[in-house]
């Protein structure tokens, strides 16, 4: 369809906090009309980072437009600016801004959308053990 498609302007959505880290937010997928995924923005100021957790049955893609780093079950990953991470169901994620002095967005986008907007699908937070 021709006609099927959305152009957001990001902020005209509000921002809102993470539950876990606080972390600031932009819920897309309503504003986006999208049906198949989930997107979000997040920017995180230095020091910041989204709490660690997976998503049952459902895949994420990140892209980190200023840079960043990223940890997957433990271990920590450079990501150059533009650079774009992919990460299966079930997998502990988080994203990580170590800077001194500059914020970081990244979009972050999940297939199947499951769950509700509000919860994130199927969003868990791993015990610490």
């Amino acid at each position: 369809m021709a006609d099927d498609f959305s152009v957001v302007d990001p902020e005209t959505v509000e921002q809102e906090p993470f539950p876990e880290s606080g972390s600031l937010h932009r819920k897309l997928t309503e504003a986006l009309g999208c049906t198949e995924m989930r997107v979000n923005t997040v920017t995180l100021g230095p020091g910041e980072a989204t709490a660690p957790h997976a998503h049952e049955r459902q895949e994420e893609v990140y892209v980190a437009l200023d840079g960043g780093r990223v940890q997957i079950d433990g271990s920590t990953y450079d990501v150059t600016p533009g650079g774009i991470v992919r990460i299966g169901p079930d997998t502990t994620r988080s994203i990580r801004n170590e800077t001194d002095d500059t914020a970081q967005t990244w979009i972050l986008f999940g297939a199947p959308p499951l769950g509700t907007l509000d919860d994130f699908g199927e969003y868990t937070v791993p015990e610490e053990g």
